[in-house]
């Protein structure tokens, strides 16, 4: 049964995400989540420095001896700038790595360049294999499922992991961070590392083997990395009063820095998915669950949001060149361009997952907590 329209009262998620649920008060479960939940996990304060400068201090002792002690995926985007640039400042020695996809806009090389030239950090830039990543991303936009970045982002992940194991790190710099992104709409997505979905989908609609593009399987993922290679994931901006507008601040006075016109504005690709293709397919509005977020990290007000939301996605002309270089790229005419717009939405649990998968991981990991002194963390 569809829900009725509702807003929360107290951020501005609604019921575009089907699985949304409110209190007496209209309060939905995202802000509750983050009260109950998040802020056990978010430090921006004196106990937060205190776990970054002993989570450094553990970096810096593990790659002693080593050329890096920590890798940095930099996309160019506000999050991963700001990280290579205070992992510069704590005297850190990240092999940053860049994942070209085929839509880097000019600004975001330009950032890079500007990051890299300041701190004086080896880059090591892969280039995914064009014919391979068109080919996937046409599959999955056959596939009508929501989370058109999973190409994109699984790639970023896998070359990460690739160059990780090849150089010996154990640590991941992550700039994903609770104070902009703690609200996540799960109906909205799939897990971006999910092989088997991406292999069932490009199964499906793909025309091309996929031979140069690397997938990370369930196991790898969850289990030879973390538990037996003792690679982890750490994210520096979770443990400090990390706010975006001050960092984009810093950002521009000490590197020149350009400022992308929106969010995601690195990429082309995710720029057009989510302020074009998103929305008008899905009526999803990827501005509710960052703004909600910013709201409840006390970054922006529910007035301010609610302002921004009567925003247009997009102006009418910069629309229409868009879609001219979408369909360049693509090598698709504006006829299939319009009959992709058209295809019936589907969820990716409508092709085979890891779910169950995860599902058994994680009431297995519940059954050896119970064990004294075991612990294990595993994310979706």
């Amino acid at each position: 049964m569809k829900m009725d329209y509702m807003v929360c009262t107290n951020c501005v998620m609604d019921t575009t995400d089907p699985e949304i649920n409110f209190d007496e008060q209209g309060v939905c479960n995202h802000c509750h989540k983050f009260h109950d939940e998040i802020t056990h996990k978010w430090h921006p304060n004196e106990e937060g420095t205190e776990k970054l400068n002993a989570i450094i201090c553990e970096i810096k002792k593990a790659g002693k001896g080593k050329e890096y002690d920590c890798i940095i995926g930099l996309s160019g985007g506000v999050d991963s700038s700001y990280l290579a640039l205070k992992a510069s400042e704590w005297g850190l020695r990240p092999l940053v790595v860049h994942v070209d996809g085929g839509w880097n806009s000019e600004l975001a090389v330009a950032n890079i360049e500007k990051i890299l030239n300041y701190c004086n950090f080896d880059l090591h830039t892969h280039v995914v294999d064009w014919s391979e990543m068109r080919d996937l991303q046409l599959a999955y936009l056959k596939s009508g499922i929501s989370n058109q970045d999973v190409p994109q982002d699984h790639i970023f992940f896998s070359t990460l992991n690739h160059f990780a194991v090849s150089n010996d790190i154990r640590f991941f710099l992550s700039g994903g961070n609770l104070a902009t992104e703690s609200i996540f709409p799960v109906s909205w997505h799939g897990s971006a590392m999910d092989a088997i979905n991406l292999k069932a989908i490009h199964k499906k609609y793909g025309e091309i083997k996929l031979k140069k593009y690397k997938t990370i399987s369930f196991c790898a993922y969850y289990i030879w990395y973390p538990l037996i290679k003792k690679m982890r994931t750490v994210r520096p901006l979770n443990l400090m009063a990390y706010n975006k507008n001050e960092a984009l601040c810093e950002l521009q006075e000490t590197l020149n820095y350009t400022p992308y016109p929106r969010k995601h504005g690195e990429s082309f690709f995710t720029k057009f998915f989510q302020n074009y293709w998103l929305p008008q397919k899905f009526g999803y509005d990827k501005r509710k669950p960052h703004f909600s977020s910013m709201i409840l990290s006390q970054q922006m007000t529910r007035k301010e949001a609610v302002q921004k939301l009567d925003e247009p996605l997009y102006d009418p002309q910069e629309l229409e060149e868009d879609i001219r270089y979408f369909c360049k790229k693509l090598r698709i005419s504006t006829e299939e361009f319009e009959y992709l717009m058209n295809v019936p939405c589907s969820n990716y649990r409508d092709f085979p997952n890891w779910d169950f998968r995860y599902k058994i991981l994680k009431s297995l990991r519940n059954l050896f907590e119970m064990l004294p002194g075991f612990k294990v963390k595993i994310s979706h």
